[in-house]
């Protein structure tokens, strides 16, 4: 074969013996320096480590919960416990159910075990990932005591449905946002539209402290009942021997509040970026056969981008299956994974709800089956790179598209 012809040869793929595409692997995470250094050294050398004795924390929450449109944030040690602790607070317990998404980390739902409560599993949007407010109303009994939306990726969910469904029959709305960090619908950051809002701070998510959580809220009363849950039954004016309820222990350290802060300096930047790196995603992946991006609402004024999530349709992709796609994409230099398995169809759920509520918590979920099969996730820490590796990317998912269609 000549040379002229090689030059008009088809690139090859990488799983066939050709070069990879994309030059870039996602940025070291998590990201740190002189901030982080600076404010630890500060704890360090100050003598007040827990949130009982310095300001960190304070400071964390009270910048955090403003930079998310609220009055109120009692910060906490993981978003799980972000999520329970709100559970507890809104007066959720044994014999009460709450509906949430089936395509969600399991956290969602073991937060609601933890205090006696039954998740109840619906189907999300095809085109979003997100909750279908629809299947909300269709499982609402008077047992529901809260909807617990899940802003997946960051993408936030149809707060206007969801709000209207929650104020229409009673029942408050607790936003799990552990991926939403500065996301906002119709220009309100998330978080702040339902009666509270919960965030994570894992090591893996966009702001981090290695273990981390927050519960914000604009309600007074709310704020109060979870600050007491959170701090041994103590009230905020109360002294350090008053417990006005049982209470417990999930207050977080100041070295958590210490990283967290240089962290929250950071992320307006970083979400830029994101921002702009999903642009160029989308743009580039949505002219490609079989691949669709996951749609951002237009209400959706701000995005996270913890997730960057688009659909692969194996039919125009020769039939090759979603795994076959990922190892073609990964190999190509593409940091990549699938999405969520169904909550209710995992055995961990599917024991505890049939021994603890006699209920089987398969319920048809064809939409997150059906995500399940199709999602590809790209990470945060992938999106911070620069133009030139997201258009590698797109040229990457490209060449496989054309050696396999």
């Amino acid at each position: 074969m000549s040379r002229e012809e090689e030059k008009t040869m088809p690139e090859r793929i990488v799983i066939d013996g050709g070069n990879p595409t994309v030059t870039s692997g996602p940025v070291e995470w998590p990201i740190h320096g002189e901030r982080e250094e600076e404010l630890l050294l500060k704890v360090l050398h100050s003598g007040h480590w827990s949130e009982l004795s310095g300001d960190m924390v304070q400071e964390f929450s009270q910048r955090f919960s403003a930079f998310q449109g609220a009055i109120y944030g009692v910060s906490v040690p993981s978003g799980t416990l972000a999520l329970e602790a709100a559970l507890q607070a809104l007066g959720i317990g044994p014999g009460d159910e709450i509906i949430t998404t089936s395509y969600t980390f399991i956290a969602t739902a073991t937060a609601a075990i933890s205090v006696g409560a039954k998740p109840v599993f619906v189907d999300i949007d095809a085109a979003s990932n997100c909750i279908d407010p629809f299947k909300v109303e269709e499982d609402l009994t008077a047992r529901t005591k809260a909807i617990v939306p899940v802003h997946v990726g960051g993408n936030p969910c149809d707060l206007d449905a969801i709000i209207e469904i929650g104020n229409r029959y009673g029942v408050p709305v607790l936003e799990d946002a552990c991926q939403a960090w500065g996301s906002a619908w119709n220009g309100q950051p998330v978080g702040s539209i339902g009666v509270c809002g919960a965030f994570s701070f894992q090591e893996s998510k966009n702001i981090t402290a290695g273990e981390g959580g927050i519960v914000i809220t604009n309600d007074q009363a709310f704020y109060e009942r979870i600050w007491s849950i959170h701090n041994c039954g103590r009230h905020p004016d109360g002294g350090l021997f008053e417990h006005s309820t049982p209470g417990t222990n999930f207050r977080m350290t100041e070295w958590q509040g210490a990283i967290l802060l240089a962290q929250l300096e950071r992320l307006p930047g970083q979400m830029r970026r994101r921002q702009r790196s999903a642009e160029i995603l989308t743009a580039g992946l949505g002219e490609i056969p079989g691949l669709t991006p996951i749609k951002i609402d237009n209400r959706a004024t701000a995005c996270s981008w913890h997730l960057y999530q688009f659909r692969y349709d194996a039919g125009k992709f020769g039939g090759r299956g979603l795994g076959d796609f990922l190892n073609a994409f990964a190999a190509e230099g593409v940091a990549c994974s699938a999405g969520y398995e169904p909550l209710n169809y995992q055995k961990a759920i599917r024991d505890v709800v049939k021994a603890r509520f006699g209920d089987d918590a398969v319920t048809p979920v064809p939409q997150a089956e059906a995500a399940a099969r199709s999602t590809v996730w790209i990470p945060q820490t992938l999106l911070l790179r620069d133009d030139e590796t997201m258009e590698q990317i797109v040229h990457a998912a490209a060449k496989i598209q054309h050696a396999w269609s």
